[in-house]
């Protein structure tokens, strides 16, 4: 993780300021506020700012103005019915900001999830640093030949050797050529840039950015409420979702624990690691729990979500 003296410095005067507040606080959130979490070879997220905690969600159904006089049991069975029935109001109470450091190909799948507030690095107004992802050798995957975007085995000895060395050389090629394309040297004393070449202009920093590779990295800060939270969490904590942005949604998920872990054990019972049938499907396993014998053919489903259902009751 590559953090700059100026982030270090910034966390913990961050981390050494207290404000007394009013507000609900987290105290498991609060632990980890600010500080970042190294994630592949640059990357980070932390947790900057938050609004509520399970307290909020409770409040908002019961639409009372305190936390009241129910046990603690039963605002965790509130919040279990309330994720059980899809009751998602009182979720989206809740907010935190995340500040993030990712590879542009990541950045352009999260982006995806159009439910949050998004502020990026600005490469038309800074220059980007030389800062690029590289895969382990063991995330170095050929093409899935069951699957169009997934992957497969993975690469070994020379074909292996040759995509990392494309990969190192490719991002030194590229981020070389912004850089003689900026023809932008260190600040002089007043902080205004200097050229490389005094005989050259340089090209415009909105233009040679075109040029970086899409696994160089941006970061940004990134809001959303706890409902869109778990929708973005579901599908990228999924084994199925690509290593990389995996990753990042692990480690959020770790945080969000930490903030609602009421909210988050309802969650992961009954999204996480649940699963959904489809009315055919229901259908045929109620059969095979009457003791029939149910094949594809006459189960009423594809033979592409008669695979799911049989992965989800382990008779792959």
């Amino acid at each position: 993780m590559s953090l700059t003296p100026e982030q270090i410095a910034e966390i913990a005067a961050q981390r050494a300021h207290q404000t007394p507040t009013y507000r609900a606080v987290s105290p498991g959130l609060e632990a980890q506020l600010y500080s970042a979490m190294p994630l592949l070879d640059h990357g980070f997220v932390r947790a900057v700012d938050y609004m509520g905690d399970d307290g909020a969600i409770v409040q908002a159904a019961r639409v009372s103005y305190g936390r009241g006089t129910k046990a603690a049991r039963n605002d965790e069975g509130l919040i279990r019915y309330l994720m059980r029935h899809w009751h998602s109001t009182p979720f989206e109470m809740c907010e935190i900001k995340l500040h993030v450091k990712l590879p542009i190909f990541v950045a352009r799948q999260w982006i995806r999830h159009r439910t949050a507030n998004v502020n990026e690095y600005s490469a038309r107004y800074s220059i980007m640093d030389k800062e690029y992802y590289i895969p382990a050798p063991e995330q170095l995957a050929a093409q899935s030949s069951t699957n169009r975007q997934g992957r497969g085995d993975v690469l070994e000895g020379e074909e292996a050797h040759r995509v990392l060395t494309l990969l190192r050389e490719d991002a030194e090629l590229t981020y070389g050529h912004y850089h003689e394309m900026l023809n932008e040297g260190p600040p002089d004393a007043d902080g205004k840039p200097t050229a490389l070449d005094p005989s050259r202009q340089g090209l415009a920093r909105e233009l040679a950015r075109m040029n970086l590779t899409l696994n160089a990295y941006t970061q940004w800060y990134w809001k959303t409420d706890l409902h869109n939270l778990f929708h973005f969490l579901r599908l990228r904590a999924d084994a199925h979702a690509q290593y990389e942005i995996r990753v990042y949604a692990d480690a959020i998920g770790e945080l969000t624990k930490a903030w609602v872990p009421m909210a988050y054990a309802a969650f992961e019972d009954y999204r996480l690691n649940a699963a959904t049938l489809s009315g055919p499907a229901l259908a045929a396993v109620k059969r095979m729990l009457a003791g029939e014998t149910v094949t594809q053919a006459d189960s009423g489903v594809s033979a592409g979500e008669w695979r799911e259902v049989m992965g989800m009751l382990g008779r792959e």
